[in-house]
């Protein structure tokens, strides 16, 4: 993997994330939250965070830095189409901070996205967004992405996956 990746905005950089970054991923989690009005559902510490994604390896995560100043992230993991019979790439979280949005940053970091997507032999890239996101609902569509009807996405946590686990 390349160490630092130029983009085509002056001073704007990406580069994957390192465990020193930790802090800062925690940080941006917590702001990205707070964005969605979910701040209180965010029980990530440092240490979580370490063993899954440095020690476990469950997901990546892509920093953007502008004038050496860290501004976005992205943390995505790969996932698997038996239709296509090819991995994806899922993209959990893109955050740009309030002040350096429409630069342009998003879209290059979903460009860089759909790259790695394509290095690594995807046939897709794909994510959720909340159905009161009407900006990035936007964006995304002008970007070819399609909202999937008919799909409606199911969750198990807390109490109700330990007593899944036990049936």
């Amino acid at each position: 993997m390349k160490e630092l990746m130029n983009t085509r905005l002056a001073n704007f950089k990406l580069r994957f994330a390192k465990a020193e970054d930790i802090p800062l991923i925690l940080s941006f989690i917590k702001e990205l939250a707070d964005y969605e009005k979910m701040l209180d559902q965010v029980v990530a510490t440092e240490e979580i965070l370490r063993e899954s994604l440095f020690e476990l390896k469950k997901a990546e995560i892509l920093i953007g830095e502008y004038e050496d100043r860290p501004v976005a992230f992205a943390l995505f993991f790969h996932n698997f189409s038996t239709f296509l019979g090819r991995p994806g790439i899922y993209l959990e979280d893109l955050y740009v901070k309030p002040e350096m949005r429409g630069k342009g940053i998003g879209k290059i970091i979903l460009s860089q996205l759909a790259k790695i997507a394509i290095e690594r032999k995807c046939g897709r890239l794909e994510w959720w967004c909340l159905d009161w996101n009407e900006p990035s609902i936007e964006f995304y569509k002008s970007k070819g992405a399609v909202p999937m009807e008919d799909w409606t996405v199911y969750r198990v946590t807390n109490e109700a996956l330990v007593k899944l686990a036990k049936d």
